[in-house]
């Protein structure tokens, strides 16, 4: 069996087998081979001690260098910190769970609150084209409904204004050909007085 030590958090490979160096006290049986990722010499001399091959791979080691004291790295901590809780406001805003507020600093927070000050803007704007088109759509229905009013008036009226020139017509009464309704009755009004 192969044994892989690493003391690694992450990309584990399903198909080998983990053990981490720090908890190491004695070798496994069974191990026929080990893989030591790091600088762990009491693992590598254990097994080599046993005949067992040994392979080591180095890790990249990250230094730190600079000229930062403990006093700018919290300064930069706590900016760091601030910005982030200025962003942590903007989306609690955005997603409606409290007003948006201009962050007072932080180059990430301002340019969010910009970008979402944008989005509202178009949003309120989209909003009003709406409501404008929706009123507008209201009266556009009144009209209709008017028309439609009309329309069944005039075809009321034309079938009254036929029936209306068939009595005169039986009366041998002469009338104008566009006579309109009213002028019609007061020639049958006219009629029957007589």
């Amino acid at each position: 069996m192969e044994l892989t030590y690493s003391n690694q958090l992450a990309d584990f490979d399903p198909a080998k087998r983990y053990r981490n160096p720090e908890h190491f006290d004695k070798p496994e049986a069974g191990v026929t081979s080990v893989l030591v990722i790091g600088d762990w010499p009491v693992v590598v001399d254990a097994y080599e001690a046993l005949g067992i091959e040994v392979s080591v791979k180095e890790t990249v080691r990250v230094q730190i260098v600079g000229t930062h004291n403990q006093r700018e790295l919290e300064e930069l901590i706590g900016k760091l910190e601030a910005e982030s809780d200025a962003v942590r406001v903007l989306v609690e805003s955005a997603e409606g769970l409290a007003p948006m507020v201009h962050p007072e600093a932080g180059e990430l927070p301002i340019r969010l609150f910009d970008a979402l000050s944008g989005i509202h803007q178009g949003i309120t704007g989209l909003k009003s084209e709406r409501d404008g088109l929706a009123t507008e759509n209201e009266a556009l229905r009144g009209e209709v409904a008017s028309l439609k009013a009309l329309a069944n008036k005039t075809t009321d009226d034309s079938a009254e204004i036929e029936a209306l020139k068939a009595v005169l017509d039986a009366a041998n009464v002469t009338y104008r050909a566009n006579a309109s309704k009213e002028a019609l009755q007061k020639q049958l009004a006219e009629l029957t007085k007589a």
